[in-house]
Order: structure tokens, then C-alpha cells, then sequence
């Protein structure tokens, strides 16, 4: 086999385990944090702190899901750094650690 050829190949091999490693991630609904949840307002404000009156950074549609950390503080739950949701307004992904 050329070089060539063999450079094509190792890149379709590639892709196909990329693709069939993403593949089962989704299927499995797995989550870095181990905890996933989904989006039960019309639209759910992020806010920079864990407080209401926080600044909004972001804002998530109803039956958006996204990853989260397990645990709510102040009626909140963190999804990144700087990032928090009113946690009534989530629930938990089936099968998700929270």
C-alpha cells in the first residue's frame, strides 16, 4: 500500500472510533459529573452566583439538558464556574446521580 493510502485509512479509523466512543456516551446518558438534568421552565435564567437577584449569564429553553454538579446550594444548582440554576426548575435526568 502507498502512503498515502495508508494515511487515508488510518483516518476513516479514526473518525469511526471517535464517532462510536461519542455514540455510547450518549446512549448511556453519561455525564462528567455523574449528574445531568433537564430544563422544566420556559426558559430557565443562569446566574452568576447561587441568588436570584444575581446577574443573568446565560438562559436555558424548556427541555434543554445540560451537565451539572450533584447537590443544590441556596435553592441552586452549579453547572459551571459562575454559572447556577434555580434547581425547581430542573430535575434530574433518569439514571442521573444528583
Amino acid at each position: 500500500m502507498s502512503k498515502k493510502t495508508l494515511i487515508i485509512l488510518g483516518a476513516i479509523v479514526l473518525v469511526i472510533v471517535v464517532y462510536v466512543m461519542n455514540t455510547n456516551k450518549q446512549a448511556s446518558g453519561a455525564s462528567a459529573t455523574g449528574c445531568k438534568v433537564t430544563v422544566t421552565a420556559d426558559v430557565l435564567n443562569a446566574r452568576e452566583t447561587a441568588d436570584g437577584n444575581a446577574k443573568i449569564v446565560g438562559k436555558y429553553l424548556r427541555d434543554a439538558q445540560f451537565d451539572a454538579l450533584p447537590g443544590v446550594q441556596n435553592g441552586f444548582r452549579k453547572v459551571a464556574d459562575d454559572k447556577w440554576v434555580a434547581a425547581a426548575f430542573t430535575e434530574p435526568v433518569a439514571g442521573s446521580a444528583c
